[in-house]
C-alpha cells in the first residue's frame, strides 16, 4: 500500500511528512522532535518507569510507526538506560526508503548522532517479524491496521494516529477498548490529542484520565492510566 507524502521541516528544525490526500502532517508543525519527546517520553515512558523502576522488560505498543521517530527515541532510551524494551508498532502505509533516508532526526541532538545507523535499521527491519535490533531493544513491526493487528500485554501505549478529524475510525471507542484491554495494570496510554470525546471514552473504559500541558504550540495532551 502506498500513500503520497511530502517531506517538510517543522519549527524546531526537525522533519515531518505531509499527506496531501488527508491534508495532515505526521507531527506538529511546531516541532516533530519536541512533540515526541514531550508527549511520548516525558509524560509517557519516563513517567511510567518512575512508578515501575524494577519491571523488566518494558513493553511499548505504538499506533503509527510513521517516520520511525518514536521507535528510534525508544531505542535510544533503552540503550541509555540499559533496560530491555519490547517495542510493537503498526503501520499500514510504510514510508519509502527515498523518504526516510532524508529524515534528519539523528542530527537534531549531537549527543545522539552515534545512533544514526540504528534509525535506518528500524526502517529496514522486516515487516511482520520480531527481533533484536540492539542489546536492549527488540522490535516487531506489523504492516497492519489497528483493526487487524493482534495485541500483546503492554505497559505503555504511544497512540500517535492521525487526528480524529482525519481518521475518526482509529479513535472509535471499540478500537480504544481493544488497546485498553491490552494494557497491563498500571499501564499508561499517552497521546497528543485532548478531545473531550476521547477523554470521556477512556474514562468509560475504566482509565484514570489526566489532561496535561501539551508540547510547544499545543495547549493540552492526554495521559490515561489503567488502575
Amino acid at each position: 500500500m502506498k500513500r503520497e507524502i511530502k517531506l517538510i521541516e517543522t519549527e524546531d528544525g526537525s522533519h515531518s511528512l505531509y499527506v496531501p490526500d488527508l491534508n495532515e502532517t505526521y507531527h506538529s508543525f511546531h516541532g516533530a522532535y519536541r512533540e515526541s519527546i514531550h508527549v511520548f517520553f516525558l509524560y509517557g515512558l519516563d513517567h511510567w518507569f518512575t512508578h515501575h523502576p524494577h519491571q523488566q522488560p518494558v513493553r511499548v505498543f505504538e499506533v503509527g510507526f510513521g517516520t520511525g521517530l518514536n521507535a528510534w527515541l525508544a531505542l535510544v532510551w533503552a540503550e541509555q538506560n540499559k533496560l530491555p524494551l519490547l517495542y510493537h508498532t503498526i503501520e499500514p502505509f510504510p514510508v519509502p526508503e527515498d523518504i526516510y533516508t532524508q529524515l534528519n532526526y539523528t542530527s537534531i541532538d549531537e549527543d545522539l548522532s552515534h545512533f544514526q545507523g540504528q534509525f535506518h535499521r528500524l526502517h529496514k527491519a522486516p515487516w511482520n517479524q520480531g527481533g533484536a535490533l540492539t542489546e536492549y531493544f527488540n522490535m516487531k513491526k506489523d504492516q497492519a491496521t489497528l483493526e487487524e493487528v493482534q495485541l500483546y500485554p503492554t505497559d505503555v501505549v504511544f497512540f500517535d494516529a492521525f487526528a480524529p478529524s482525519k481518521q475518526p475510525e482509529l479513535w472509535s471507542k471499540e478500537l480504544l477498548k481493544k488497546v485498553v484491554d491490552a494494557l497491563n495494570p498500571g499501564g499508561v496510554f499517552v497521546t497528543y490529542c485532548a478531545k473531550g470525546q476521547l477523554k470521556r471514552d477512556l474514562t468509560n473504559l475504566g482509565l484514570h484520565v489526566e489532561t496535561l500541558p501539551g508540547p510547544p504550540g499545543k495547549k493540552e495532551m492526554v495521559r490515561a492510566t489503567k488502575i
